[in-house]
């Protein structure tokens, strides 16, 4: 019987080259044991992890030098042929690391890995979880390895697994630039591109949070908050700067960048963008940010530019701002 008998000629087109070669022939597929770490004066990591949605599991072996240097490794999986290559692949990424810089190795770096080229995604988008076994297979061998539990390494609650985005990124995304529209939260972080689980309830995985709920709640949130500073306003005259939440200073420099010195960075092929707002111990405001298209490459963005920059946003908001380029 032909493939396109069995999965359909389209669903089967969607995955890439390198993700069908490693379905048929994984590199990495085998078992690593104890007399093969003596051999080579290395400690041996065996690590387990399966995915209750869709029954698939993965086994990792590590051998790992004095030097916390991953110099061979092997995977076994019981699963279907994304989660084959998707852990062929995850080997791959892991060998010649040390175990610090593997665990840092996400479900992405994999998809993207299996890519024939960069625009266009290796696995079909109701796959894309199965990439997320080779992530958490990872974590748990580091975690037995430097005697740490594998949540250890997961700082934020992940809301969308597959792209590894986080409720305070998609929070903060939403805040920022206003959005309106789960579309366009997917547009900014990716959340919800692949599986789309975490969309709304009743996908193929049961999620903790999900995107409409979010968007709903943060909007509400937004609402609230500008009915307070409204009458805060109203009240008692405009917010000092240094009081202003972190979205409320992001809107005032953007919209004073807006008025007096993106128009000239434009005419210029040029653009910038505030990455971080910090207070220091000695009183000041440091803005930092960073300069985008022509203006990138261009001396005077440290200077000139730059002055003009410090001096509208000290004159307008605060003396004690200073803008610092990245």
């Amino acid at each position: 019987m032909a493939k396109n008998d069995l999965i359909g000629g389209a669903l089967w087109d969607a995955y890439s080259k390198k993700v069908s070669e490693r379905m048929d022939n994984p590199t990495h597929l085998g078992v690593l044991t104890q007399k093969d770490a003596d051999a080579k004066g290395a400690k041996l990591i065996v690590a387990d992890y399966g995915a209750e949605s869709c029954g698939d599991a993965v086994r990792l072996y590590w051998l790992v030098d004095k030097d916390d240097r991953i110099i061979d490794a092997k995977f076994k999986s019981f699963g279907c042929g994304t989660a084959i290559a998707s852990s062929d692949m995850m080997i791959e990424l892991c060998l010649g690391k040390k175990v610090q810089e593997a665990v840092k190795i996400t479900n992405l770096d994999v998809e993207h890995a299996l890519r024939d080229d960069p625009d266009t995604p290796a696995v079909p988008g109701q796959k894309m979880h199965c990439s997320v076994m080779a992530y958490d297979v990872i974590k748990k061998a580091a975690g037995m390895y430097l005697g740490k539990d594998a949540q250890d390494f997961e700082d934020e609650i992940i809301v969308c697994e597959c792209a590894r985005v986080s409720l305070s990124t998609i929070k903060e995304v939403i805040k920022l630039n206003d959005l309106k529209s789960v579309e366009e939260i997917t547009n900014y972080t990716k959340a919800g591109a692949f599986c789309k689980s975490c969309i709304k309830e009743g996908g193929h995985e049961k999620r903790e949070y999900y995107l409409v709920d979010i968007l709903r709640d943060v909007r509400a949130e937004m609402d609230r908050e500008s009915v307070r500073e409204s009458a805060q306003k109203s009240a008692s005259g405009n917010i000092a700067f240094k009081e202003m939440t972190m979205v409320q200073k992001v809107k005032s420099i953007d919209k004073l960048i807006d008025e007096n010195v993106r128009p000239m960075l434009m005419m210029d092929g040029g653009d910038m963008e505030i990455l971080d707002i910090k207070d220091t111990s000695d009183g000041y405001i440091d803005v930092y940010i960073r300069y985008l298209g022509a203006c990138s490459g261009c001396a005077s963005g440290t200077t000139g530019t730059l002055y003009a920059i410090e001096s509208i946003l000290q004159e307008k908001l605060d003396s004690h701002i200073r803008v610092l380029p990245i």
